[in-house]
């Protein structure tokens, strides 16, 4: 007899069996068709996958019915997600099953993973190469059904947030054979026109063989070459596309998509008050520094007026005037009493021949001195007449009585140098040699 150690008991061998199975096949996908199926108090579905040579007994435990999209009956053709395990107290070969799913949509789902595990390896779902979508678009792009409840979310949503930007429509069948073609030569036409800022490629909800056209690797390349940026919106909130993978930016539904594209109107408006009120109070600031500038500037201009400088010289003028004359009769002052004296000396000498000689002398002086006197006199007045001519020449009074006029501003005395300062119907103060015109602007001719 052989070995003890060598025998198994029949739970021993089960367990070990089980074992074995689910080691070697760790998850598999069975196509078949439901039969015998029971639904206990337990909540448990218990059926049989069966084709046309085998059939193999299946168990779906209550926690994995909650992703079940129909409802399971006998007679239907489904894929099954399972793990490969053996009912031990049985001894019973059977099926796991962790997602169950009608065999059309099985196969989909299929494909859609395995196009999906393609396109990631190549790095199309990276986010380094997703464009950013325009804070405020020109216009914008919508690729979707023209009949469809999409358009209508779309079209609400965006006049709600900001009706003044245009939207243009890419109408094309969203389900059927020749959707994906359509989607595509929507996405190429709309590249070739240049004319929006941002694509929303949407459809409404349905089922997966609703959405597939969306999942087509031509329309996923189609997306990923656009140059525009593409706002993929398929579906429902559970819904997830290759599209929405490839676009630039996924949203949960057409409207959320509507949403993403447009900034809040109100929000932009409120921004702009209050940038406008910020570049009112700068300039109000900038006004009032440039007019306490330009009073400034007034008042220096008044102090190095030439009239004010001729009035400073004409007085300057009087005063030397005033100092020679007062100059001159002290010095006259002085030489009559250096002549009483000489002549009460030379009386009390009784120099007699001398006398007549010094008097003749002192005559000669006299006129020599009334003359030089009377030459400087001309002279100075001479000089203060010449001044005062120059000073006036050069004086924009002067400048007035040869027919000229200044032009300055009625209300800030600005003077005015160009007729490009000036504006129709504007007050103008023209100053002329005797007195002043207020005129207001009837036309502007420049040369």
């Amino acid at each position: 007899m052989s070995n003890s150690e060598h025998i198994f008991s029949v739970s021993q061998l089960n367990r070990e069996a089980k074992r074995l199975l689910a080691g070697h096949f760790l998850t598999v996908q069975v196509q078949g068709e439901i039969s015998n199926l029971s639904l206990p108090s337990s909540g448990h579905y218990y059926f049989t996958l069966k084709d046309s040579q085998a059939q193999i007994r299946c168990a779906m435990f209550k926690g994995q019915q909650q992703r079940l999209r129909f409802k399971p009956a006998n007679g239907n053709l489904v894929v099954a997600t399972a793990q490969v395990s053996l009912y031990e107290p049985r001894g019973d070969y059977q099926l796991v099953v962790e997602q169950l799913e009608e065999a059309g949509d099985g196969a989909l789902r299929l494909a859609y993973e395995r196009l999906k595990q393609k396109l990631l390896l190549e790095g199309l779902f990276e986010q380094n190469r997703k464009k950013p979508i325009p804070q405020l678009p020109k216009q914008i792009g919508v690729i979707t059904s023209a009949s469809g409840a999409a358009i209508h979310d779309i079209l609400s949503v965006l006049k709600r947030r900001f009706p003044a930007i245009p939207v243009l429509i890419y109408p094309v069948a969203v389900q059927g054979e020749s959707a994906k073609f359509e989607i595509c030569a929507a996405l190429e036409t709309a590249n070739k026109q240049d004319l929006v800022d941002v694509i929303i490629l949407a459809r409404g909800g349905g089922s997966l063989e609703d959405l597939w056209a969306f999942n087509e690797e031509i329309v996923a390349r189609a997306v990923a070459a656009s140059e525009i940026p593409v706002i993929s919106a398929v579906g429902h909130e559970v819904d997830f596309s290759i599209a929405d993978f490839v676009a630039d930016l996924r949203a949960p539904t057409p409207s959320a998509a509507a949403e993403c594209a447009v900034p809040d109107q109100s929000a932009w408006l409120n921004h702009f008050a209050a940038i406008e009120r910020q570049l009112t109070r700068q300039i109000q600031d900038k006004l009032q520094q440039q007019q306490l500038h330009l009073t400034w500037l007034n008042k220096a201009l008044q102090t190095q007026h030439p009239g004010e400088k001729l009035q400073r010289n004409t007085q300057r003028l009087d005063e030397l005037e005033q100092r020679l004359n007062r100059a001159t009769q002290a010095g006259l002052k002085l030489r009559r009493q250096r002549l009483a004296l000489n002549t009460q000396r030379l009386n009390s000498q009784q120099p007699l021949a001398s006398i007549h000689g010094y008097r003749l002398q002192l005559d000669y002086f006299q006129q020599r001195l009334s003359r030089c006197m009377q030459i400087k006199l001309t002279a100075l007045k001479n000089r203060q007449h010449a001044t005062a001519q120059t000073l006036h020449a050069i004086s924009p009074l002067a400048t007035l009585e040869r027919g000229y006029a200044i032009v300055q501003r009625h209300e800030s005395s600005q003077l005015v140098k160009s007729v490009k300062q000036l504006a129709k119907l504007e007050l103008l103060d023209i100053r002329m040699a005797d007195g002043h015109i207020v005129s207001r602007v009837d036309k502007v001719i420049p040369d």
